[in-house]
């Protein structure tokens, strides 16, 4: 029996060639979409997921109250890892870490090398669980001088990692480091990647102010003992901040615990709480994934009924010759399953060829896990459903003709059959016009947010990383720097202008409240900062050296100045950190976080002491890029040459803020191209099904003296009218999807009527020429031929 089905169904597929190549196509599309956003769930799912003690390992994040105003960050104080541990009996292990990485550079004999890593405190691979290699997590990182370094690492310095343990490395040409781990390369799974890790006191050895309450920036991290209650945990670590800070009914603090394997997904802060991030496009392009594949299922339900017309005979005949309804569901859900296995080995083809395609789009580093039993497991398991729901409708709506009423000729498809086949267009047709909404919207938020004004000139402005010797010699460098036709301007900043994350509550101003608490974002720069960056004063003036106290002097946004209550703030008096000094000049507000984020009060202060990193920041004159940089470069060498030229634009470094937003475009693009294209199938499919049916009709009407327009309009009326209800109701759908992602950016694009009408015409179009595919070659076919078809 089994074979009968199989050699019927193999030659029904090979009779009948086109049919088979469009639901081939069509289910081939769909399980590749489907395939890939599982291997790219999966790996969102388990990304930053600890190797062990999964369940006990949190993130600290502070909940901070302004005038009763919530606002959450993972920034927090230096000093709170060492506390909660010493506090805490519950947590086993605490640890501080740099928010994000820095690039500096390791030198042994013979080699110089220039590696992306960040400051931890000592309990960090306790805490987090990266593998190591060689050495322990007692041992790794408790000296003051100590290091870890990745495989990657030990095998560039000393050829590999039987030879790093225990040499020392130059670091920055101004401290000598001792290799004490080697850890595993951080690989796909872990969105944190470095290749060293230094001891914390080095970090608080060049940046003292870290070590104070009042100051915020490295990520805390706890693994908790196995028997304690994180809830219990977390009612003690809430308010376990108010014995080190002020606070009082304007200000408080919060700290709280979210689980570290969940802080990827979820680390956009609503009203102060993590509550959403990366797991709603998780959520969108599964739900996106699952609605193009049952596309593909609609197409072949549409194809196949199609053709009924043709095999209603076949299937009367096998009725009378004593074949029953449930052999006859068996024979078509067996070609439904035929087709679909076929449609899986084309599937991992495609995903074979287009998956480096798929990696540079979405960043990631997906392989298909053919030696995985559980990649082949879900493969089974979704052609298995895929073959199932493609073939059901079919194989009940052909088993159920009446064998009477076939081989009479007399076959009639009842009105709730063809609504149905009709919402099924409908449905695949609102599916891809949300998705060209989407993909219009988020292109133009992606360009408004790359285009927008930040309050300073981000084009023709580069960073160059301060290191080496260049905090001697920033003097020298930058007169010779000047002399360069290319260069406009040289300044310097602790922190590149497009992420100035470090804060404090230290700061006090006349008139303020004794309940008065605000925080601040610092950053600490040179002289000519305000031309570099082409701030726009609204008063005062910049850091000068004709005026040698405004090495104790402020600028400060107009944020700051409201917070101050100042409505002239120039000559008005601050205290930071117990430095008192005056305030010379206001700049208006420019963007130094990501846009998501609102406009924060600024404080930018002189740098009077040696530079510990930083920028320099290099204003660049139009058209002069190649000159400058080639000039910049020789300069560098010859005051700096134990260390090799970087530079990074800054417009760049802007476009990095965003590189989710520019992902999820991407992908919007592909979905949308592909949910069209399987729509266009099953509007392909439709056309043939009305074709086929009103075969005789079209004969009789060309033998009558109809046109080829006028028959083109009688057979595609009816397709522009379903194309026009799925319109109707994909309009506000886009726009009320497209509105609730808009409002999670504090700036953000409009959705002005003509997006909604680019989507309604490009679906018309694309529609039309698929109609027109088919109406015309119905038109065309001799009325001899349609008047003896049968």
């Amino acid at each position: 029996m089994l074979k009968n089905y199989l050699t019927t169904a193999w030659m029904n597929l090979i009779r009948n060639k086109v049919h088979t190549a469009i639901n081939l196509a069509g289910l081939s599309v769909g399980l590749t979409c489907g395939l890939l956003i599982l291997l790219w769930v999966q790996n969102e799912l388990v990304m930053d997921v600890p190797p062990v003690n999964r369940e006990r390992v949190y993130a600290v994040y502070d909940r901070e109250f302004f005038e009763h105003v919530p606002s959450g960050s993972y920034n927090t104080p230096g000093p709170l890892a060492g506390e909660v541990k010493k506090e805490l009996p519950e947590v086993e292990e605490a640890a501080s870490m740099e928010d994000q990485n820095a690039d500096h550079t390791f030198q042994v004999p013979g080699k110089l090398l220039k590696l992306s890593g960040a400051h931890a405190s000592a309990d960090i691979f306790g805490v987090l669980g990266y593998p190591l290699v060689r050495g322990t997590v007692r041992t790794a990182l408790r000296d003051p001088v100590s290091m870890a370094i990745s495989e990657k690492m030990a095998g560039e310095l000393f050829g590999g990692v039987d030879n790093a343990m225990g040499k020392t490395v130059r670091y920055e040409n101004r401290k000598d480091l001792t290799v004490t781990a080697v850890f595993k390369d951080p690989g796909a799974r872990y969105s944190r990647k470095f290749d060293y890790l230094i001891n914390w006191d080095t970090y608080l050895a060049d940046h003292p102010g870290v070590a104070s309450w009042d100051n915020t920036g490295p990520m805390t991290f706890l693994l908790l003992r196995a028997d304690a209650d994180p809830a219990a945990v977390g009612k003690k670590l809430m308010n376990f901040m108010a014995k080190f800070i002020t606070e009082n009914d304007r200000y408080r603090v919060e700290s709280r615990l979210q689980r570290y394997d969940e802080v990827y997904l979820r680390s956009v802060f609503t009203n102060g709480m993590p509550t959403g991030g990366r797991i709603a496009y998780v959520h969108l392009f599964s739900i996106v994934a699952a609605f193009i594949l049952l596309m593909a299922c609609v197409n072949f339900m549409n194809l196949t009924t199609a053709r009924s017309v043709r095999r209603a005979r076949e299937i009367g005949v096998r009725k009378v010759m004593g074949a029953a309804r449930l052999a006859l569901v068996g024979q078509f859900i067996g070609e439904s399953f035929l087709l679909t296995v076929l449609a899986a080995v084309v599937s991992v083809a495609l995903m074979g060829m287009i998956l480096p395609l798929f990696n540079y789009v979405t960043q990631k580093e997906l392989v298909l896990p053919f030696g995985e039993a559980g990649f082949w497991l879900r493969l089974v398991l979704l052609t298995v459903v895929t073959g199932f729901v493609a073939g059901s409708y079919p194989a009940l709506f052909l088993s159920g003709f009446k064998p009477v009423v076939v081989l009479k000729g007399r076959l009639a498809l009842g009105a709730g059959a063809v609504w149905f086949r009709k919402g099924l267009v409908v449905f695949q047709f609102v599916l891809s016009t949300v998705l060209i909404i989407a993909t219009i919207v988020v292109s133009r938020q992606v360009k408004y947010i790359q285009r927008m004004d930040l309050g300073y000139d981000r084009e023709n402005l580069v960073y160059i990383p301060i290191e080496g010797e260049m905090a001697q010699k920033y003097r020298l460098f930058k007169e010779q720097a000047l002399k360069l036709s290319g260069v406009a301007a040289v300044s310097h900043i602790s922190v590149a202008p497009t992420s100035i994350d470090n804060t404090t509550t230290a700061i006090d101003w006349d008139g303020k409240r004794p309940d008065q608490q605000a925080s601040f974002a610092v950053a600490s720069v040179g002289y000519d900062f305000v031309p570099t960056m082409k701030l726009r004063l609204s008063a005062g003036r910049d850091f000068s050296k004709d005026f040698p106290r405004d090495q104790y002097g402020f600028i400060v946004n107009e944020a700051a100045a409201a917070e101050f209550g100042y409505a002239d703030p120039v000559g008005r008096s601050i205290t930071m950190w117990g430095g008192k000094g005056t305030i010379i000049g206001l700049v208006k507000d420019f963007h130094f976080t990501s846009v998501h984020d609102p406009m924060m009060p600024l404080i930018v202060y002189f740098e009077r002491n040696d530079m510990n990193g930083g920028q320099l920041l290099v204003r660049i004159k139009p058209g002069q890029t190649g000159v400058a940089l080639a000039g910049l470069e020789g300069i560098w060498r010859g005051v700096n040459p134990a260390f090799p030229f970087t530079y990074a634009f800054s417009d760049e470094r802007y476009r990095q803020l965003y590189q989710s937003e520019e992902v999820v475009g991407r992908l919007a693009d592909i979905f949308a191209v592909l949910a069209i294209f399987i729509s266009c199938l099953g509007l392909l499919g439709l056309a043939m099904f009305t074709a086929e049916q009103r075969l005789k009709e079209i004969g009789i009407r060309k033998v009558l003296g109809a046109g080829v327009w006028s028959l083109f309009g009688l057979l595609s009326a009816g397709f522009f009218e379903l194309i026009g209800i799925a319109l109707l109701i994909a309009a506000p759908l886009g726009w009320y999807g497209m509105r609730q992602w808009l409002e999670g950016y504090v700036y953000y694009t409009n959705m002005p009527w003509w997006v909604f009408v680019l989507a309604a015409g490009l679906v018309l179009v694309i529609a039309l020429v698929t109609v027109s595919f088919q109406a015309v070659r119905a038109t065309f076919v001799n009325p001899i031929k349609s008047l003896r078809s049968e």
